[in-house]
């Protein structure tokens, strides 16, 4: 009888998510202040005779209700980074639910933190190859840390230590 084979060691795991420090109350919190603020606004103007202000304060106000509705619905995406002996897995989960998968042979794996000026540093994961950017949504402390720590997953998983008591 054959036994199944053992799964996979994982030597390093990574979950990249996006920083999004405004929860839903804080939204609705945010949106209200902006209601109001806009609303005295817009009445002033009004009473002033400028009554065409209204339709472009209304559509200020939905534009930016919009737009931080949807940094919100952004809180969902993540990065998941997996590495084993065979490959590093790269899943990737957008805000729908959506998912992408990718793989990276191990052997030969490099990390790269290419430097753009003025901008945040790219990091890259290339092998055989194939190249893909991955944690693009952290800056660059995170991005600079996640790579140190890969580094050193790979490090390690290229260069066991074996406790070997007769050697001791």
């Amino acid at each position: 009888m054959t036994q199944p084979p053992d799964p996979p060691v994982l030597h390093f795991e990574a979950v990249v998510v996006p920083h999004r420090s405004l929860s839903p109350r804080g939204l609705a919190i945010v949106l209200s202040i902006l209601g109001v603020v806009s609303l005295s606004v817009t009445t002033m103007f009004w009473m002033l005779g400028a009554w065409p202000i209204a339709g472009f304060n209304g559509g200020e106000m939905l534009i930016a209700a919009v737009l931080l509705r949807s940094h919100v619905r952004s809180r969902r995406a993540r990065e998941v980074l997996l590495l084993t002996d065979e490959n590093l897995r790269i899943l990737r989960f957008d805000e729908n639910g959506g998912r992408q998968e990718s793989q990276l042979p191990a052997a030969w794996l490099a990390v790269i933190l290419e430097e753009r000026p003025g901008r945040v540093p790219g990091l890259f994961l290339s092998s055989h190859g194939k190249r893909e950017e991955v944690a693009r949504m952290l800056g660059e402390t995170e991005k600079r840390d996640l790579a140190g720590a890969l580094k050193v997953a790979l490090h390690r998983m290229r260069h066991p230590v074996f406790d070997n008591p007769q050697l001791a």
